[in-house]
């Protein structure tokens, strides 16, 4: 059975010792915090200073998910939810919201309209977690 390119990255990715993958993963952080102070045409720099380690995983696929929140609710609940029910969630309005990477928590930020298309909307990171801990 033939795998697809997907299908093949992620045996790739599970090939690799996770402590080379959280190596990887702080150099992209330290890259994302150094990239917000400068301007964009620097980006060469940072291409040019890449390691060994980050060249492994910069073609990996990973599952990045935007937290807006969570709640409980006992199965009773959950069976009774149908088109048009509301699920109230553990945060406000204005709160930020968490930017989950393959299940840890890498970065919170605010949620925005993008100026290219006013019908999307994005996230802008205010903070980016220095030690990523399982959301």
């Amino acid at each position: 059975m033939n795998q697809t390119s997907a299908e093949q990255q992620a045996d790739t990715a599970a090939d690799i010792p996770e402590e080379q993958l959280n190596r990887a993963i702080e150099e992209l952080r330290g890259a994302l915090r150094d990239e917000a102070g400068k301007a964009s045409d620097d980006s060469s720099r940072h291409e040019r200073q890449a390691t060994p380690n980050a060249a492994v995983v910069m073609n990996i696929p990973v599952e990045v998910q935007i937290v807006l929140g969570s709640t409980e609710m006992q199965v009773s609940e959950l069976l009774a939810l149908q088109q048009g029910s509301t699920v109230a969630l553990n945060r406000r309005i204005g709160e930020p919201v968490d930017v989950v990477v393959n299940g840890r928590r890498i970065a919170r930020g605010e949620i925005t309209v993008l100026e290219s298309d006013p019908s999307r909307f994005g996230i802008k990171l205010t903070e980016i977690i220095t030690a990523a801990k399982p959301a």
